[in-house]
């Protein structure tokens, strides 16, 4: 057999470079308005580069080049140290920038992050995990690499130095109505999950023994996934009026045709596929002996489900539960648009008075609480797995 070639470099992340790269070109770092409701002028990154930051230009080159060398463990340890430090870095900048903009401008002048800097940030976060995956780092490395990345921004947001950009001054004069949005939309996406729990697990056992139960119930979970968030919405909220208007008693405990309770069941709906098949995935992959000397020990099905089938299970059901609950924190957004509230509704006030950093003020909370469901449950995922033994690295020393 012919032996391999090395590895000389590294095109995933050339290709990303070459991304950051045409963002940096093309795209503005800044945007200074005389208010909130315009665009304002663009600012390049080298038009904001000032004092120390200009030693960022050395993690760029860092970033650019990196990617044309061989791919040893220094050098993508490297990468993941220099895309850490230039993501803290940009924000510093950008801070400095818009302080700087505040003390010789308009106070109601307004200094907002521009798309370079966005998609320098998905770019150098990219950079990372394709460094770690390459670096075949555990999970506990990952997650120390996240804590890093959080703690750094952390820093600066609790410093003080980003107070003068657009988005942290929405925040201030939302401070209120944010934290109220934040614990209702995970108030929104918890009590979706408790309804799919209890309805995906007793269905992903019945599909499991049952052929026909499969057949029956995976097509209209499938229908479901097909229909649009805002028809599905449109569609129950009609009966929830109806049986609002017909029992006074649901009307009073919360059941209305607007509201919470119309995304909650539109969410559980949704959820149900993923907790479904991933509680089938893990009940067919319990080897048949173990069921066999449960029911030996004279176990019955309950308990062979509960005590032996779903313990073997919990790893690929926890994997199902996972996309459900990506997929509820997103989908919450836009149950807003019937008066559940939560972020979505912060997201589309910015929307409908064209306030962008207010729609970021809706989005970016979103997005950092997928991203912490995803990391507790790959946590869980893991320690319900045990600990394995991964394969060599065959990285070049």
């Amino acid at each position: 057999m012919r032996k391999a070639l090395p590895v000389r470099w590294n095109p995933v992340a050339a290709v990303l470079a070459l991304i950051g790269a045409c963002a940096v070109l093309g795209l503005p770092f800044l945007r200074v308005a005389p208010n909130r409701l315009v665009s304002g002028a663009a600012v390049s990154l080298l038009q904001a580069l000032q004092g120390p930051y200009w030693g960022l230009l050395a993690l760029l080159l860092a970033i650019a080049l990196a990617p044309w060398l061989r791919p040893t463990r220094p050098v993508l340890w490297l990468q993941v140290a220099a895309a850490l430090a230039l993501l803290a870095g940009l924000a510093g900048l950008a801070g400095a920038y818009a302080s700087q903009a505040a003390q010789t401008g308009s106070p109601l002048a307004r200094t907002s992050l521009g798309g370079a800097f966005w998609g320098l940030a998905v770019v150098l976060w990219l950079t990372a995990v394709d460094a770690l995956q390459r670096l075949r780092a555990g999970l506990a490395v990952r997650l120390a690499v996240l804590a890093t990345a959080a703690s750094l921004l952390l820093v600066l947001l609790l410093s003080g130095a980003c107070d003068a950009l657009s988005i942290m001054k929405e925040l201030a004069n939302q401070s209120e109505v944010f934290e109220a949005a934040v614990l209702r939309h995970i108030a929104i996406v918890l009590a979706a999950l408790l309804p799919t729990l209890c309805l995906g697990l007793p269905l992903g056992w019945w599909v499991c023994k049952s052929a026909r139960g499969r057949q029956a119930l995976f097509p209209v979970l499938n229908i479901i996934q097909t229909i649009p968030s805002i028809a599905l919405f449109g569609l129950l909220m009609a009966p929830l009026a109806w049986l609002a208007a017909s029992y006074p008693a649901l009307a009073r405990a919360g059941i209305s045709g607007v509201g919470m309770a119309p995304g909650v069941i539109a969410l559980t709906l949704y959820s149900l596929l993923p907790v479904v098949r991933g509680t089938l995935a893990g009940l067919e992959q319990v080897p048949g002996a173990v069921r066999e000397a449960a029911r030996g020990m004279g176990m019955s099905p309950l308990q062979i489900f509960y005590r032996v089938e779903l313990p073997l299970a919990l790893p690929l059901l926890l994997a199902g539960l996972r996309t459900a609950t990506n997929q509820a924190i997103g989908l919450a957004a836009v149950t807003a648009l019937i008066g559940a509230g939560g972020l979505g509704a912060i997201m589309f006030e910015g929307l409908f008075s064209s306030a962008h950093d207010l729609v970021l003020l809706g989005v970016l909370p979103i997005v950092a609480l997928a991203l912490l469901a995803d990391t507790a449950f790959k946590v869980l995922i893991h320690l319900t797995q045990g600990p394995a033994i991964g394969p060599p690295t065959g990285l070049p020393a």
